[in-house]
């Protein structure tokens, strides 16, 4: 938890103009230099190239393990609170980068029983959201045979065992001082789920370099899990991270949200839907007029248009280059760039949502993800429980 005068940095809210240097000075986070930028396969991914993953917690392991071709995986999951949005791509199709270009084994947490904590949503609305969401991350493409999918409520014989046994080293001294004062026991209870989220590759696989991409705002969540994974009892490796500067919201600086006011841009959006929330509602960095503009220019570091061309919607260097300099230069107008950010994106969304619509039921299309018999019970007995396969505790 961060608080300045200007802004706020929590695990469920970001307010304010965030500072990242000073953010990552109060995290203790490193920042990516750019040998470590260097490292990431393929020439990188935009999102590492350009600086959006900007700090870090021991990259160095996992790049060592992936260059190499050791085992290694990676933790990125989503609250299903809502329909998927444009914020939550960047991380999902990050992970197929790693997962294609160095054979990243990805596992995928749904935390349907954490949005039932601190939501005011039914259990019914968070189950459909669930399942809408699950449908969005089957549509990005992961190969079955590294990627696992789990849903906390559905999961249960296997999360709560292990959330139980992690629990017993997390105080409740240590939940206030990382988040505040918890809304009810599940919120308090809910960090040492989110360390079996984290720990649940190597609990499975064994002892392995695991990293987890996040905003910034989701540290805590890491930090807390690095702590328990210190504990000798446990044959793990501190999970790494890689913290992201936050994708603003279509009205200006502050984190994009699923369930705040601002209008965001669904994975369902059509075209034309896009077009029309860019146009009317994406924050310019432009002038008043078109006169001004050409004239003074406009600063496309404010600018919500470029600033989700450079994040993730435009690949070519050469090309967020040549709109940047134009833009400051004025000869891009603010309208112009906001057309070529609503083509771009549109595209996107739309090979996106053509998978999706080749989807076969979910039950049939989530079977391959999930985790075996024989995986669960790895993990059961790598935090102490006795092995079940005659199936004891499932009377």
């Amino acid at each position: 938890m961060a608080t300045q005068d200007d802004f706020t940095v929590t695990p469920h809210s970001v307010d304010g103009d965030v500072d990242y240097e000073q953010l990552l000075d109060q995290f203790g986070a490193d920042e990516v230099t750019a040998d470590q930028r260097g490292r990431f396969p393929d020439s990188g991914h935009p999102l590492v190239r350009r600086g959006v993953f900007y700090a870090h917690r021991d990259l160095d392991q996992f790049l060592n393990a992936a260059t190499a071709g050791e085992d290694h995986a990676l933790v990125t999951g989503v609250g299903p609170s809502g329909p998927m949005h444009i914020g939550h791509v960047f991380p999902f199709y990050f992970a197929k980068y790693l997962q294609e270009t160095a054979g990243t084994t990805v596992y995928i947490p749904l935390s349907d029983d954490e949005k039932y904590f601190v939501k005011d949503l039914s259990l019914e609305d968070i189950g459909g959201y669930t399942r809408d969401n699950l449908l969005d991350i089957l549509a990005v493409g992961f190969d079955p045979e590294r990627t696992r999918l789990v849903v906390d409520s559905a999961d249960a014989d296997i999360i709560y065992p292990l959330a139980s046994a992690l629990s017993t080293d997390i105080t409740q001294a240590t939940v206030e001082a990382t988040y505040g004062e918890p809304e009810n026991i599940g919120h308090s209870f809910y960090p040492a789920v989110q360390a079996t989220h984290l720990l649940l590759p190597q609990l499975v696989e064994g002892r392995q370099p695991t990293l987890v991409p996040i905003g910034a705002d989701q540290d805590p969540h890491v930090r807390v899990c690095r702590d328990v994974a210190g504990k000798e009892r446990y044959d793990v490796e501190k999970p790494g991270a890689l913290l992201s500067k936050f994708l603003p919201s279509l009205d200006g600086p502050g984190k994009m949200s699923a369930s705040d006011d601002a209008p965001n841009i669904l994975l369902t959006d059509d075209r034309e839907t896009i077009r029309e929330k860019i146009l009317t509602h994406a924050y310019s960095g432009g002038q008043s007029s078109v006169d001004d503009h050409r004239e003074q220019g406009g600063d496309p570091e404010v600018d919500v248009s470029y600033l989700l061309l450079y994040y993730f919607f435009e690949d070519d260097d050469t090309e967020v280059e040549r709109l940047a300099r134009e833009y400051r230069e004025g000869s891009l107008l603010s309208g112009e760039l906001k057309e070529l950010a609503a083509e771009k994106i549109a595209d996107f969304f739309e090979a996106h949502q053509r998978r999706r619509e080749q989807l076969g039921s979910l039950e049939d299309e989530l079977e391959p993800y999930r985790l075996t018999e024989e995986e669960r019970q790895q993990a059961l007995g790598r935090v102490g429980y006795p092995d079940d396969s005659a199936g004891v505790r499932r009377f």
